[in-house]
């Protein structure tokens, strides 16, 4: 499903079809007209997508889950999560590339990015990053409080960060959806592909 959406809005996106461009100007200046005139929280959302959310912190996030899974010996799943943040990263900067979207420009921006601008790198990071994570509690058999909390984190990470971008008028709504959506397939792909998925063993033979 992740990836069906993901599609259609690539499309959407690359064919600039008029509706969705005009969704994106409309909420962007909205959200920069509230940034201009509130340098507070900007600072405050500068710290959160430049620290707690920023991509290098997800990153360190799943090099530690990794280097805890390989220290137990899990060394398949260690490779096999290690992978999919690359995969992750590498289908971000490809799609960037190929579809080579300008970011939103302002005459008096309140903070800057690089590259291009669809998908949005910070949203499809968070995504794969809490995604992964919390499927290695579930494989792990978290409790329900924690479980619980790992959640709560994970959806407020993935919706605060993509919040962010737009609010520092360095994304377009769509920018960060599509990161989002492209996260979801990453991590699907990822649990559904894996060797030792309930789905993918043998069937017990009958007796």
């Amino acid at each position: 499903m992740g990836i069906a959406l993901f599609t259609v809005l690539l499309a959407l996106v690359a064919a600039e079809w008029s509706p969705l461009m005009t969704l994106d100007r409309t909420v962007a200046e909205s959200l920069h007209r509230h940034a201009v005139a509130d340098p507070g929280l900007v600072r405050v959302n500068r710290v959160l997508t430049d620290w707690f959310w920023d991509p290098w912190t997800m990153r360190a996030l799943i090099a530690a889950a990794v280097i805890a899974l390989w220290w137990r010996g899990a060394r398949l799943l260690a490779l096999w999560v290690a992978a999919a943040s690359l995969l992750g990263s590498l289908l971000s900067q490809g799609v960037k590339a190929a579809v080579d979207r300008e970011r939103p420009r302002w005459p008096d921006p309140v903070d800057s990015a690089h590259f291009s601008a669809f998908p949005s790198g910070h949203a499809m990071t968070a995504v794969v990053s809490c995604g992964l994570l919390l499927w290695l509690l579930r494989l792990y058999g978290a409790g329900p409080a924690l479980w619980a909390v790992a959640v709560a984190v994970a959806v407020v990470s993935a919706i605060g960060v993509a919040v962010t971008r737009v609010y520092l008028g360095v994304h377009w709504l769509t920018d960060v959806v599509g990161g989002a959506l492209l996260g979801v397939a990453v991590v699907a792909f990822t649990v559904a592909a894996y060797p030792g998925s309930p789905s993918r063993r043998a069937p017990e033979p009958e007796v």
